[in-house]
């Protein structure tokens, strides 16, 4: 699954890994019921709901997408942890390439397991991978009924306010 990015993105969001539907449609958090698309917008980072086949105008509004783990599966827990452990040091090695102003980390589980960080929540983290800033905002999945579309909406927001700032 080809990562979205470009030069002197604002804000790089990491899936866990490629459910189905993106492997098989080669668009980012494609199935539908994930709410990536739809609180992207409601947060105001995008000033349209956009479709996931319309995820190349991402790097315009200094946004990319990338994945911790490349292998494309029906849930994540069908990752094992060592597969987490060697996601995050190849993605810590792509955003020390890139040099996002912040990684956004969409699961706590996952950033969790690929940080080995058990204690982490959801928020702005104490880690950096060279100057880049680390937050780690709720999973958009359907599965994730914890959180509902405005509650996460309000999350990515302040990510979106804090990325503002610089």
């Amino acid at each position: 699954m080809p990562d979205v990015v470009g030069d002197g993105l604002k804000v790089l969001f990491c899936g866990i890994n490629p459910g189905l539907t993106t492997a098989a449609t080669g668009h980012h958090f494609a199935r539908p019921g994930n709410r990536f698309w739809p609180v992207l917008h409601l947060s105001g980072f995008t000033p349209r709901l956009m479709k996931p086949s319309e995820q190349g105008e991402l790097p315009s509004y200094g946004l990319g997408i990338t994945n911790v783990v490349a292998r494309a599966t029906a849930r994540a827990d069908e990752l094992s942890a060592e597969e987490y452990r060697e996601g995050g040091r190849l993605l810590s090695a792509k955003v020390e390439r890139l040099r996002p102003g912040w990684l956004a980390v969409v699961g706590v589980t996952a950033y969790r397991a690929a940080f080995e960080d058990r204690k982490a929540a959801i928020g702005p983290q104490k880690r950096t991978i060279g100057d880049t800033r680390v937050w780690v905002l709720p999973n958009p999945s359907g599965l994730n009924a914890h959180w509902t579309a405005a509650t996460m909406a309000e999350e990515f927001g302040q990510l979106r306010v804090a990325a503002a700032e610089g």
